[in-house]
Formats: C-alpha cells, structure tokens, sequence
C-alpha cells in the first residue's frame, strides 16, 4: 500500500520558485498511478493544481498553467511540481494524490508560504 510523502515546502519570497516531491516512502514506482496535486488554504476549499496521467498526459488548474509544471522521475520514482513566480495567493499546504481505478492515496502535505 502506498504511503506518499510530499517535501520541498517552505517559505518563499514573491516572484521566487519551489519545488515539491511527491514519492512513496517504500520507493514503490508510481509509474501506473494517475497523480495529482492538490492544494488548500485555511477556510478554503481543496483545489486542484496539476495533473500527471501514467501515458504522459498533464493538466493544469488556470492559475498554474503558465508558472507550474508537472513531470516524473521515473528513476527516482517522483513526482514533481516545480513553481515559478510565486504569488502570496499561492500560500497553502499542498498535496499530491496517487490514484489507480477507483484507489485513491493522499500524502499529509507539504505547506508553502509566500511572503515577503
């Protein structure tokens, strides 16, 4: 059973860039998982930010299309959210989401804070 865990949070400047790491923490290859990142900040609703299909496919929320990217690290059995010119808009605790038919598996999250 997968155990996701999320890193590379942290505090961050506007206009500055993260990178987060979304991996099974048994190293199981994610390569047959549909995986997504999720973010929610407090009082609001969990919202999806990108998208990662195991054929190759991506997909972005609109407010990620043109500063966020999603990719793999078949290797490393990763997947990365690289975000560019934070906004403090962008402050919330993110998520990745591993999910496989009807299986979904969340990891506990990695908080980002934008500020100056």
């Amino acid at each position: 059973q997968l155990h996701l865990v999320e890193s590379g949070g942290g505090l961050v400047q506007p206009g500055g860039s993260l990178r987060l790491s979304c991996a099974d923490s048994k190293a199981t290859s994610l390569s047959f998982y549909t995986v997504k990142w999720y973010r929610q900040s407090p009082g609001e609703q969990r919202e999806l930010v990108a998208g990662s299909g195991s054929g190759g496919s991506t997909d972005y929320a609109h407010f990620a299309r043109d500063r966020f990217t999603i990719s793999r690290d078949p290797a490393k059995k990763t997947v990365y959210l690289q975000m560019d010119n934070l906004e403090p808009r962008d402050t919330a605790t993110y998520c990745c989401c591993a999910v496989l038919g009807g299986f979904n598996k969340w990891g506990k999250g990695t908080q980002v804070t934008v500020s100056p």
